[in-house]
Formats: structure tokens, C-alpha cells, sequence
């Protein structure tokens, strides 16, 4: 990998977008395919000269704000956008495993709570949103949506990166506000933030600023299933402080059409079980 990834990918993207793509007339006399710099720099909102440097390598350290103004005129997917975040943690010279991870291990006891869960639906999650742990009753309801596709499985990336969380939960706002709270309610975690600001931008920053890190411990959750169809389900959680801020949340019918239509998904084995 060579010494100037971040200004490689910048560049190479700028080239990729035409001017109509982000609004902008074609222009006349244009020497090279994409946007130039300065419409970068006008939609982006920042100098030509500082995204000079950034394509230049001369500035390696672009704040996450600055990253996602120019997601949006580079047309960047959420994937990309992720690439580029760590493009830019990789050039930093700060190693992130000095930092506390948050917890990814389960010990047996708890893993032998959830086997007696079955077949509810119920998981453990760190601060960050990992699912570490989850019931065949829980994969049941998250694996067509979606939610378990990433590697770990992310509910807090899953919300705001990826476009079928918006279609599979109807309150996705106040899930968005739920998670952010939960992100804050832990010790500071500036790398995800910063992730998430150039994968989201404003709809993560603006909750950020406002959302309170006091997370709810019960409530009523709507989800969209491919297969069950609309579902309303009661979830409570509970924080263990000694498994490092581990939350154990419970998901459960909160009527009978819920209850219905999930027996009508669940294999007899779970059942029986």
C-alpha cells in the first residue's frame, strides 16, 4: 500500500462523478472526466487549497465532519465511506488497540441464560452495538432483515448505514435516538463516533449533540418482517456491570397477532424444545 492512500481514493472518486450527478451544469473545456477540485471544495464546503493537500497527502488527518461533507459530492456508498474513515485512522499513527475494546466475549453462564431464553428473542450487546450472543428466536426475527449480515453483527451500524433498517423498523428515529444514547451512556468511544459521523453525517452527529446517554430499559419496538409481517413486540433490558456494561435484551409478542404470526414462523423444534 503506498504512502498517499487517502488522496488516491479522494482523486480517484472525484474523477468518477460528473457534474450532473451532484446538480451542477457540464461546463465547457474540460480536460479531465468527474468534478474538479473547486467543486468539491464549494460542495464540500471547504478551501481548494485544503483539498489539495488531502489529494496532495501533505494533510492526512481530516476530521470526521470534514470526511462526510465530501461523501456527499464523491457520491460515496456507505461502504465507501467506511473505507474511507479507515483510510484515514490507518495513516494516523495512533494505534487503536490501546484503547479498551468493548467487550466481544461471552462467558458460559450467560451463554447457558440465553439457551434457556428459547425460543424467545433475546441478545447480548455491547456499548457499541456488537451482537455477541443472540437466541435462534432472536436470529429468526434479525436475520431477514438484515441485521446479522455484518461481521460481527452491528445493530448501531446497521441503522444508520444500511437502507433496510429505515424499511424494517417504522419508528427508525426513535431506534436511531435509542442507540446513540446507548453509545453515550458508556466511556467515550471517539473511533466509532467518528465512523459512524462519515457514515451518517448530520442524521448521527445532530443526535449526538442532543440525545441524552440515557437509555431506555423497556418499551415497545415495531418491526417489518419479510415473512411475519408487521410485528409489536415489549423489550426489557438489562445492564450487567460486571460483564463489562453487557446488555441482555428481551424481546417479546405484545399482543396476540404478534404471537401468532411468530408461531408461524418458529420451527417445531424450537418450539418443543
Amino acid at each position: 500500500m503506498g504512502d498517499n492512500e487517502l488522496g488516491t481514493f479522494l482523486r480517484a472518486r472525484r474523477a468518477e462523478v460528473t457534474p450532473a450527478e451532484v446538480g451542477l451544469p457540464p461546463g465547457t473545456r474540460r480536460r479531465t472526466p468527474g468534478l474538479r477540485r473547486a467543486e468539491v471544495a464549494m460542495l464540500a464546503g471547504v478551501s481548494v487549497e485544503y483539498l489539495i493537500r488531502l489529494e496532495q497527502g501533505r494533510d492526512k488527518h481530516p476530521s470526521p465532519q470534514v470526511l462526510a461533507a465530501l461523501a456527499g459530492p464523491l457520491r460515496l456508498s456507505a461502504a465507501e465511506r467506511e473505507h474511507l474513515y479507515k483510510l484515514t485512522k490507518s495513516s494516523s499513527g495512533v494505534c487503536a488497540a490501546l484503547a479498551q475494546d468493548p467487550m466481544r466475549t461471552v462467558r458460559p453462564g450467560l451463554r447457558a441464560v440465553l439457551d434457556r431464553l428459547e425460543p424467545a428473542a433475546a441478545m447480548l450487546t455491547n456499548q457499541v452495538g456488537d451482537l455477541i450472543a443472540y437466541t435462534s428466536g432472536f436470529r429468526l426475527l434479525a436475520g431477514p432483515i438484515g441485521l446479522l449480515d455484518g461481521d460481527p453483527p452491528n445493530l448501531t451500524r446497521y441503522l444508520f448505514a444500511d437502507p433496510r433498517a429505515r424499511d424494517a423498523y417504522p419508528d427508525w428515529a426513535h431506534m436511531a435516538d435509542e442507540q446513540v444514547a446507548v453509545l453515550k451512556a458508556g466511556p467515550p468511544r471517539p473511533d466509532f463516533a467518528g465512523e459512524l459521523t462519515v457514515l451518517a453525517g448530520t442524521e448521527f452527529t445532530e443526535r449526538a449533540e442532543r440525545v441524552p446517554g440515557l437509555p431506555r430499559s423497556h418499551g415497545l419496538l415495531r418491526l417489518v418482517h419479510p415473512q411475519a409481517g408487521p410485528l409489536r413486540l415489549t423489550y426489557e433490558t438489562m445492564t450487567l456491570p460486571g460483564d463489562h456494561g453487557l446488555r441482555l435484551v428481551i424481546q417479546l409478542p405484545a399482543d396476540e397477532a404478534t404471537a401468532e404470526a411468530l408461531r408461524a414462523i418458529t420451527p417445531l423444534r424450537l418450539v418443543a424444545g
